[in-house]
């Protein structure tokens, strides 16, 4: 006779994750709700005849609320419900007109469908949040279901109270995480077909706000591989096909989505791309060229062409080598008991993208907070990021409002480069820990597991 109590066990272990699982996207929507409270701090009351919240200018950086959600309101012809791109155009001095606005066109037509039916800043900020949420839920549900109560980092964590609706980050972030969760959970279908799906969510992801593009090249090797380890795989049996395959798929969706605004205006979809061009590594990129350079020459230093032309050709430069430093990790760490780690090094690529590009925003850390909780980096190191991150995320607008007001700002200042120069260090030593990182919870993951082994997920 066959005993009862394993399947009792298992069944009441599934009940206890789920229960889990709907208590981290419980606490994601409570948290959402705290995230657009601080925002909606610089919105409402009384409006100019611009559909600006007058209070906006007043607190938006004094009382740390604001937004690129609210400030772009107006600038992008999105107050006069302008349909982005087609009749966009940019200036000869970087001015974006007629619809253009400077992200991809996936997230410039979310920006378009968050102010249908409104005529203010605030109600966009309030239509926006809306439009937002579900993204995060998802992925609070997604993070839950891979690595269990770490996903309380995403779902309950400052960052998501400071940057949820600060920008449009939320659509991206989810994405790159589905993507991770199809190749990491869907383990009833074949590495080849769940590579091909993860490959056309991170060409979704590309096309609103291009990151999760660098992560096709570590998938593609993991489809090649057919996620077994080195001893398992010869040459001649690699999956060059399924990898192809997959990339394949992701330029077809990247051309399907774009095709459309390119044909109907090529200079406001091209427009995107050349103020991306000609932005500068200034004082609100929060980089460490801005940084960099006032280390360097002091805070006297003013603009300089021939730094921003260096910063032009190093920046991309050092990405690059980046990128290929990581994937170099990532096939050392292909062993003969290991697959090759394609989320590890996707986190490393991102650490390296935003080391050294030349605008590193604050919402930013959206992107790499699903990381942390995936991977068994020390909680320390996640501390120590958080910490960093709100000395940035704060401390650059109590910087910019001292510098308005002509108070002080060397005590700001200090904050902001605490903060920028610990992130950087934090970076760094997350490029290589990441690459070589286990997964954190109950869920071992497809992704860092041969084929013959079965998932065990925690809901």
């Amino acid at each position: 006779m066959i005993s009862a109590g394993p399947s009792r066990r298992v069944l009441h272990g599934a009940a206890r994750a789920s229960a889990l699982t709907f208590l981290i996207v419980l606490l994601c929507g409570l948290t959402l709700a705290f995230a657009y409270a601080n925002k909606a701090r610089c919105a409402g009351g009384a409006i100019d005849e611009n559909g600006r919240s007058q209070v906006f200018d007043i607190r938006k950086d004094r009382d740390v609320c604001y937004s690129d959600i609210q400030f772009l309101w107006i600038g992008r012809d999105i107050d006069n419900h302008v349909f982005p791109y087609v009749d966009g155009a940019i200036t000869d001095d970087g001015a974006l007109t007629g619809g253009a606005v400077e992200y991809p066109v996936l997230s410039g037509l979310l920006m378009w469908a968050g102010a249908i039916g409104v005529d203010n800043d605030a109600d966009f900020l309030w239509r926006s949040a809306l439009l937002l949420t579900p993204f995060a839920l998802l992925t609070a549900w997604m993070l839950a279901r891979m690595a269990g109560q770490a996903a309380l980092l995403w779902a309950a964590g400052p960052p998501l109270v400071l940057y949820a609706f600060h920008n449009w980050e939320l659509p991206v972030v989810c994405t790159a995480v589905a993507a991770i969760y199809v190749l990491t959970m869907l383990t009833g279908l074949t590495v080849r077909t769940r590579g091909i799906i993860a490959a056309v969510l991170l060409a979704i992801g590309f096309c609103l706000k291009l990151y999760p593009g660098i992560f096709l090249l570590p998938l593609a090797v993991f489809v090649l591989t057919e996620g077994a380890p080195r001893g398992a795989r010869r040459i001649r049996d690699l999956d060059v096909a399924g990898a192809s395959q997959a990339l394949l798929a992701a330029m077809g969706t990247v051309v399907a989505v774009n095709l459309p605004f390119v044909v109907a205006g090529l200079e406001g979809w091209r427009a995107s791309i050349v103020f991306q061009q000609l932005r500068q590594a200034d004082i609100t990129t929060n980089s460490i060229w801005y940084w960099g350079r006032q280390a360097l020459f002091g805070s006297a230093a003013t603009d300089s062409t021939a730094w921003q032309e260096m910063v032009g050709v190093a920046s991309p430069t050092l990405i690059l080598a980046s990128f290929g430093l990581a994937m170099w990790l990532g096939l050392r760490h292909w062993t003969p008991t290991s697959a090759f780690p394609w989320v590890g090094v996707s986190g490393a690529m991102l650490c390296g993208f935003m080391l050294f590009h030349k605008v590193h925003s604050p919402q930013y850390t959206l992107w790499i907070i699903p990381f942390l909780v995936l991977l068994e980096v020390p909680w320390s190191l996640v501390a120590a990021y958080l910490v960093a991150d709100a000395a940035v995320g704060v401390g650059v607008f109590r910087y910019f409002y001292a510098l308005g007001q002509g108070e002080g700002y060397e005590l700001m200042a200090g904050i902001v480069q605490f903060g920028v120069w610990t992130r950087t260090a934090l970076l760094v030593a997350l490029f290589f820990l990441f690459v070589r990182a286990g997964w954190r919870g109950a869920c071992t993951s497809a992704a860092a597991a041969a084929p013959s082994r079965q998932l065990q997920p925690v809901a």
